[in-house]
């Protein structure tokens, strides 16, 4: 992974705008038009700008999911007043806990990413979910989950998401909590809190025939990455690295980097 706070334009935006606008006029139904992909997208120098084009051709809501570790940026918090909807992450309540979890550049600090998340609550007119990722054994003891709540009580965020990781994780000492875990924790936090892990998720999946024929059919338009599978279909990433392997192996696809 490479840490990196430079701001640029890595994706030309006019591509971006023409791929939304296609995917407009063919989609039958789309929920959201979310900006993740490969990396943080505040990175990119015009998040703002793409934003407002988009709300200009289009009332389907804007979603950004952030790492949130750009927010103490005032020029970022201004860029994202005109989304919808942001999905910032707070994945720790203490120092210690964020810089184990995150192994952050240098220059970020939890103090910067809780002010910025808090300072970003009281401009932001839209809705924030506070996405909350738990590994066992280290974010999940009974103090860490405290600070969560004093932090979260600071400000009224619309929900709070709490998500686990999911098998296999990039870090082998990183290990899922499980359903009554995470339940526990959720009526902990109380109020808002919801699970969106794959626990809850399983009966809304579609089969895996489809997902396999909606991965191809992805790639088979564009060169795309990892993160932008995932995005776009709404599939968990780690999911989409087996169908990617099993791909790979049989022929199916070549060039997977």
């Amino acid at each position: 992974t490479k840490k990196t706070i430079q701001r640029k334009e890595y994706i030309e935006s006019r591509e971006v705008l023409l791929q939304i606008k296609k995917a407009i006029s063919t989609q039958q139904k789309i929920d959201y038009i979310t900006f993740s992909g490969s990396g943080e997208p505040t990175l990119n120098t015009n998040i703002g700008s793409l934003i407002r084009e988009i709300k200009k051709i289009t009332d389907i809501p804007v979603v950004v999911i952030t790492n949130g570790s750009l927010l103490y940026k005032e020029s970022i918090r201004k860029a994202l007043l005109p989304a919808d909807l942001v999905v910032p992450s707070l994945d720790a309540a203490t120092a210690e806990t964020f810089y184990r979890i995150n192994r952050p550049h240098p220059s970020i600090t939890f103090e910067n990413v809780v002010k910025g998340l808090l300072e970003f609550r009281k401009e932001f007119k839209g809705r924030i979910w506070v996405e909350i990722m738990l590994v066992k054994g280290i974010n999940d003891n009974s103090e860490e989950i405290e600070h969560f709540k004093s932090i979260i009580a600071k400000n009224t965020f619309d929900k709070i998401q709490l998500n686990t990781v999911v098998r296999p994780p990039s870090d082998k000492s990183a290990f899922p909590l499980s359903i009554e875990e995470l339940r526990n924790i959720k009526d902990l936090i109380g109020g808002n809190c919801e699970i969106i892990s794959e626990f809850v998720r399983k009966r809304q999946e579609v089969s895996s025939e489809k997902k396999e024929k909606r991965i191809l059919e992805l790639i088979k338009r564009r060169p795309v990455t990892l993160s932008e599978i995932s995005a776009s279909l709404g599939i968990n990433r780690n999911e989409v690295i087996k169908y990617l392997d099993f791909f790979a192996k049989n022929g199916i696809i070549k060039n997977l980097k």
